[in-house]
Parts: C-alpha cells; sequence; structure tokens
C-alpha cells in the first residue's frame, strides 16, 4: 500500500509536540496542547488507530481473517518487545545515572521501582506497573491485541454495537470504571502496585478513540469516503475550536484554576467530555478543510519522515527525555538558555538520524489524499 504522505506528516507533527512536551526545558509548558485543551496524545493515538484499521481490514479483505489476526499479533508483539527494552533501559541505566547523581527527577519517577524492585519488574512485564512515560505502548499493546476481533466482528455486523459499547465503556470510565477494577483486583489477587503506578491514561476512556479510529479506517479500506462535513457542523466546530484555543493560551493549562471538579470535565487521563468535545471540533476541522490545505502545503518532508517511522521515533525519544531528566533534571529559571537550546538540536538531530535510519520508502508521492477526500 502507498503510504499516506498527509497522514505521515500528521504524525510527525503529534512526536515534535510530545517531544516539545516530554523534553525538561522551559517550552514544556508552553508547548504543551497548543491548539486547545486537547494535547498531542489523543491525535496520535486517533491517527494510529485509523491507519490500523485502514491497512489491516485491507489484509483482512484481501488475504482472510486469519492473516489479519496474525498481523494484529505481530505488530502487537513488536510494540511489547520495544516497551520491554524501555523498561530495561529504566531500571538499569537512567536508574544508575538518577541514584549516582541524586536526581529527585528520577528518584520520584521511579520511586514504586526503588521501593519494591522486584514486584515492580515483574508486574512491569505484565503491563500492570507503568512508570510515568512509559504508559502509553502497554495501552497500544492491548488495544493491537483486542482489535481484530472488534474488527472481525464488525466487518460481519457492522459497527453500531461496537460503537455503542465503546461509547458505554467511556461513560462508565468517566464513572470510575477502572478504579473499581483495580480495587476488585487487588481484593482477590493481594497485587501491591498502587493504583498510581499502574499508568495515567485510563484504558476504559481511551479504547473510544481506539474504537473511533479502527472505525474510520475500517470504512475506508471498505472503498467507503467519510462523510463530508456540513456546513452547520463546520460552523460549530469553528466556534468551539475558537473557544478552546482562546481559553487555554488565556487561562492555561487548567481550565479551571482551584477547582478540580470542573477539571475534570477537561481531564486528559479520563478523556473528558468537554475534552472530547474540543477533539471532535478539531477533527471536523481538519476533515473539511485539510484536502485544501494539502493541496496548498509545501513538502514537509521531514515530519513525514517522522511520522513513517514513528515507533522508532516515538521509542528513541522517549529515551532522549530520560537521559536529559537524568542528566539535568527538571526545568528551572536558572538554568541557562543555551542548555535548553542544545537539548533541543541534540534531541531533534538524534530522532532525524532515527527516522532516516528506520526508513523502508519514500513517503512524499506526487499527488496528495486526504481521509476524507473523494476520489
Amino acid at each position: 500500500m502507498n503510504r499516506r504522505w498527509e497522514l505521515d506528516a500528521l504524525r510527525g507533527l503529534m512526536l515534535v509536540l510530545m517531544t516539545l512536551t516530554h523534553l525538561p526545558t522551559r517550552w514544556a509548558g508552553p508547548t504543551g496542547q497548543p491548539l486547545g485543551f486537547v494535547s498531542a496524545a489523543e491525535g496520535f493515538v486517533l491517527l494510529s488507530a485509523y491507519m490500523a484499521g485502514l491497512v489491516y481490514t485491507r489484509r483482512g479483505l484481501r488475504d482472510g481473517l486469519p492473516a489479519m489476526r496474525t498481523a494484529f499479533v505481530r505488530r502487537a508483539g513488536l510494540i511489547y518487545a520495544c516497551q520491554a527494552a524501555m523498561l530495561l533501559f529504566l531500571f538499569t541505566v537512567i536508574a544508575l545515572l538518577g541514584l549516582r547523581i541524586d536526581q529527585p527527577a528520577i528518584t520520584n519517577l521511579l520511586s514504586f521501582y526503588l521501593a519494591e524492585p522486584v514486584t515492580a519488574l515483574w508486574s512491569s512485564l505484565l503491563l500492570i506497573y507503568e512508570p510515568p512515560l512509559l504508559d502509553i505502548l502497554p495501552l497500544y499493546v492491548l488495544f493491537m491485541l483486542v482489535s481484530p476481533w472488534v474488527l472481525a466482528h464488525a466487518l460481519a455486523r457492522g459497527w453500531g454495537g461496537v460503537l455503542a459499547i465503546s461509547v458505554m465503556l467511556w461513560l462508565l470510565a468517566q464513572f470510575g470504571l477502572g478504579d473499581a477494577l483495580y480495587r476488585a483486583v487487588t481484593d482477590a489477587t493481594g497485587l501491591t502496585v498502587p493504583p498510581e503506578a499502574t499508568g495515567a491514561f485510563a484504558m476504559y476512556a481511551w479504547q473510544f478513540l481506539w474504537v473511533l479510529g479502527l472505525w474510520m479506517g475500517a470504512t475506508q479500506a471498505g472503498g467507503e469516503p467519510l462523510p463530508t462535513m456540513p456546513a452547520w457542523l463546520v460552523r460549530v466546530a469553528v466556534v468551539v475550536a475558537g473557544i478552546g484555543l482562546l481559553w487555554r493560551h488565556g487561562v492555561g493549562q487548567v481550565p479551571f484554576p482551584g477547582d478540580p471538579g470542573l477539571n475534570l470535565l477537561f481531564s486528559k487521563w479520563q478523556l473528558g467530555p468537554l475534552r472530547l468535545l474540543n477533539l471532535f471540533a478539531l477533527l471536523v476541522l481538519t476533515l473539511h478543510y485539510g484536502p485544501a490545505l494539502a493541496r496548498r502545503l509545501p513538502p514537509m518532508t521531514w515530519l513525514q519522515n517522522l511520522g513513517a517511522a514513528s515507533l522508532p521515533v516515538f521509542c528513541a525519544h522517549l529515551v532522549l527525555v530520560l537521559l536529559a531528566l537524568a542528566l539535568v533534571g527538571e526545568p528551572t529559571a536558572e538554568r541557562a538558555l543555551w542548555v535548553d537550546l542544545s537539548l533541543l538540536a541534540a534531541c531533534f538531530a538524534a530522532l532525524t538520524v532515527v527516522a532516516h535510519a528506520s526508513a523502508d520508502r519514500p513517503t512524499d508521492p506526487p499527488a496528495p489524499r486526504w481521509a476524507g477526500q473523494r476520489t
């Protein structure tokens, strides 16, 4: 399948935003959620699910469902291997550096591992203990393992039931489904991993974005274009996205300072309802204006290469962020400007090398096509 250059460029942009947010420089805060109360993680998950739905549905239609399941499992195995390698790096090199330098940024990040190393080791390999920054790949592993069954059911019986169940799980997650299941498991097994060490992302909420992306990709794979956005919906999306953008940059990344209850409506980790509304507005605008914008944009080869090698680039960015945290710690006002600039330059240079080393084919075909464009 020819690569979709515009999707690679978007994924590359998401990787750049994640790197700017995670790398401990003075720009980590200002570059977080630049388009409103939506982070790069939402876009990256949605795009990845879309590509999975597109590629693996075509595989299933061409080679059969067993071949599709095998492809999903192999990809999940590769992502798991990356997670295991990242954990090994964190528990050895980064832990050693953090302890030797007495770096609070690392000792705080690894507090559970340092307190209970044996439990932390086996539970992290079972994707239970998820240290900060290493808590998104486990979601991908689980979603990739479930996806072939979701796609097989949807191809046979339609997407209505799948989407309804996904929305219900997201709604239950807003009322503590994950916490309730965690308590049930710990009561039954005596598991000693504290809830705050099991990853920040609420899986039962984030699965909705994954299922939504799968549906969009599978629809395209079946030859049906995504629906054209009606004019009234585009106007509403402009208003919602504009409010989110102005609110985010006028107030800051916390929409309701001093009111934790209202902030849950915008929760990144629970994928709160107002956060979803902001995301949907940006999605509508992307689908509506994207084709025309793509035709006018100059080549974005660098972003395309980053997005085409998204898994190795994502892992490399985590390695670099962890090394930066271990060596220079969290950003401070006293740190010299040249240190932060050097961190950024070295990090993006390294990511560029990783992307080129991982490239398998060009990502800039002459005729741009967009997800919502009819052919």
